[in-house]
This record gives structure tokens, C-alpha cells and sequence, in this order.
């Protein structure tokens, strides 16, 4: 295994001081040491991956010197506009260190939303025409070190991207010594079962990608109530709401409940106006905020530093409600339940999340055949 911050050291000791990327939980004991190492203007946890990716074009652009952007392989969907458009040689040929954490890896076991994308990872960085070296728990500091200075003199030398993908088990354990936990009630679980209690039994429920996913489906299996009202949305962060809306958008008579997350829905803004522009009266869009990327390690949103409830009313829902207490949520959910039109609901709760938390027993094709067959037997159109 490679030691973390001997990493993180070699790393700043080749001139590579600014990092921007989204978490990975491959990469968790990195990002927490590059987290506490590097200060606040060198170090940015972006929206997404497209996004950390210009950054860094842009702190090249300023100083001439070398950005690592880091990444799951999931990310490399959002990369590769700005990093085919922009970053390649024959654009503007920006040097550039991607750090990928391979989930999926073929031969290694993972959930289903990672096959793919792990099994075609190496092919889209040669498609790409980006070459990388591999780290795994059987590369050493000292092979680690070398690689480092192979990468980044070759994607200065060149003035192209250059990747390192890193294996399950590459580093040493990063315990974090700061972790600022604001004074709230509850849990994110807390909250998903009594929402998930006030429900009607018609109501559709889409579920954000990583923990909240899995914390829906052991209350499903707790209460013995069945996963058929409910889509997780085990792959694709960000696109929860937009899953929800488009259900909610073609059965009027249905109310449509999303149950998303800071990260993912800082993932792709966007979808927030869109949301509160369209004429759907049945969409509940319920943000569990925990300000943390919660299932990969546990790093730091913007969610407790930004108004989501005024970003929604500015961008159209009809009504925004919020809650940090169990009695606050069964208040809220009875007057959502009645109201006619688009509701935005912050619900503010703790990081964490219990360690014998199991995963989803049931494929996604199965889980998607489920959904469909409830929503035609109690279709009212």
C-alpha cells in the first residue's frame, strides 16, 4: 500500500499544489489528507467533475503550473466535453493530472452501477487518447514516486491530460483530525422513515445514488413493505430529481417524492430552475442535507453554506418548506401531502451513517420492472 501523505508530500515536492475534483471512496484517505493539507484556495471540492476540470484549466491558465483533478470513473462522463473541447492537444492543450479511482474494476467485486463503467475504464482514457499509469496496494512509495514524476513531466512536457488510476485498497488509512458536525437531531436514516411513514400507499418515491438509496431499502425490508413504490437511483449522481420529475410530469394524479442529497443536487444545479419552471403540481423534491459527501468518505459540501430555500423560491416552486426535527418533518409532509403544486423541502441532518447498513439485494432491472408494474396497477389516468 502507499502511505497517504507521503503521496500527498511527493506530490506538492513536484510542484502540485492545487486539487479540485469530486470524492471517491477509493480515494477517501487522499482526498481527507489533501482536505486538511492544502488551504481553501487550492483546494475545491467541486459541483462535478466537468467542473473541477475547469478549474483547473483555469489555475493553469494563471500560473502555468500543474492542477490534479480527482474523480470516481463515474466522473469521466462529466469530463469529457470540457476535457475533449478544451483540455485536448489540439484545443488548448492544458496539462493536466487526473486521479480516477477505479470502482468496477473487472475481476474485483462491486455493485452493478459500477461494471460497466469499470470495465471500459482504460478503454475511454486510450479513446480519449489520455495515457495513465495504475496504482494498486502492491505499488510502493518509492514506485509511487516514480510515477508521479513520470505523469506529471509528461503532461507538462506535452502539454496534455495525463491519469493515474488508483485500485481498491491503494492507500493507507487518512484518519481526519478536524471534522466541524454542526448540533442537529437527526440522523439522514431518522428522517427517510418518517417520511417514508407519512406516505400514501400511491405515492412513488425516487431515491438519491449511495447511502440514502440503501437506507430506503432496509426500511423497506424493516417494515416488510416491499421496494415496488420506490426507484433507487444507484448510479448517476445528480439526475435523481430529474428521474422524478419526468415520472411526475406524466402521472398528474401521482404524487412523485424525491428524497435527494446536498452533494447530488449541487451536482447538477440546473435542474432545480427547471424543476420550479415546469407545470407538474405532484413533484416533492426533498433535500436530506447533511453537508458531506456522505457515502464516499464523508467530505465537505457547500449544502450548510448556501440558501437552498431561497434558491428554490427564486427558481419557481410554489412552496419550500424545512425541517431539522422528527416533529418538524410530520408537520411539514401534512401540509406538502394537501398542497397543489412543486415543493422544495430542506431537511437539515446529521453526517454519518451506521457501518452494518447493508446494500440493495435486488438487481436494477428488477428494481425498475417493480416500479412500472405499481405505477399501471394503481394508474389513475
Amino acid at each position: 500500500m502507499i502511505d497517504t501523505e507521503f503521496f500527498f508530500k511527493d506530490l506538492v515536492k513536484n510542484d502540485i499544489s492545487f486539487f479540485s475534483g469530486v470524492p471517491d471512496s477509493l480515494l477517501k484517505n487522499i482526498c481527507a489528507c489533501i482536505s486538511e493539507s492544502a488551504d481553501d484556495n487550492n483546494h475545491i471540492i467541486a459541483a462535478n467533475e466537468g467542473n473541477a476540470l475547469a478549474l483547473g484549466i483555469g489555475y493553469h491558465l494563471s500560473t502555468g503550473k500543474l492542477p490534479l483533478i480527482y474523480m470516481q470513473n463515474s466522473g469521466l462522463g462529466n469530463i469529457v466535453n470540457p476535457l475533449l473541447s478544451l483540455a485536448d492537444i489540439e484545443v488548448y492543450s492544458v496539462p493536466i493530472l487526473l486521479m480516477i479511482g477505479w470502482r468496477g474494476e473487472p475481476g474485483v467485486k462491486d455493485e452493478p452501477q459500477h461494471k460497466k463503467q469499470g470495465r471500459i475504464t482504460l478503454e475511454m482514457l486510450e479513446t480519449m487518447e489520455v495515457p495513465y499509469q495504475i496504482l494498486s496496494k502492491d505499488t510502493t512509495n518509492e514506485q509511487a514516486k516514480e510515477i508521479i514524476y513520470k505523469a506529471s513531466w509528461e503532461s507538462l512536457k506535452n502539454n496534455t491530460p495525463y491519469a493515474i488510476v488508483v485500485k481498491k485498497d491503494t492507500f493507507t488509512e487518512y484518519k481526519i483530525k478536524k471534522d466541524n458536525k454542526p448540533n442537529l437531531q437527526l440522523f439522514r436514516e431518522d428522517a427517510i422513515k418518517t417520511i417514508v411513514k407519512n406516505l400514501d400507499d400511491k405515492d412513488i418515491v425516487i431515491s438519491t445514488t449511495g447511502v440514502a438509496s440503501r437506507e430506503l431499502f432496509e426500511y423497506r425490508v424493516e417494515t416488510n413493505k416491499g421496494h415496488k413504490k420506490d426507484f433507487l437511483t444507484v448510479g448517476g449522481m445528480g439526475h435523481a430529481n430529474q428521474i422524478a420529475l419526468g415520472i411526475a410530469l406524466q402521472k398528474p394524479s401521482r404524487k412523485v417524492f424525491c428524497l435527494d442529497g446536498d452533494g447530488a443536487a449541487l451536482m447538477h444545479m440546473g435542474s432545480i430552475a427547471i424543476n420550479g419552471n415546469t407545470n407538474c403540481n405532484n413533484f416533492r423534491h426533498i433535500v436530506l442535507n447533511n453537508g458531506a459527501h456522505d457515502s464516499v468518505g464523508g467530505q465537505s459540501t457547500v449544502g450548510f453554506n448556501i440558501d437552498f430555500q431561497n434558491i428554490a423560491k427564486a427558481s419557481g416552486y410554489d412552496l419550500v418548506l424545512h425541517a431539522k426535527t422528527n416533529k418538524e418533518i410530520i408537520q411539514s409532509m401534512e401540509i406538502l401531502k394537501k398542497f397543489d403544486g412543486k415543493v422544495f423541502f430542506e431537511i437539515k441532518v446529521k453526517k454519518g451513517f451506521r457501518k452494518d447498513l447493508g446494500r440493495p439485494n435486488t438487481t436494477p432491472k428488477k428494481n425498475k420492472e417493480d416500479l412500472m408494474k405499481f405505477i399501471r396497477e394503481n394508474d389513475y389516468e
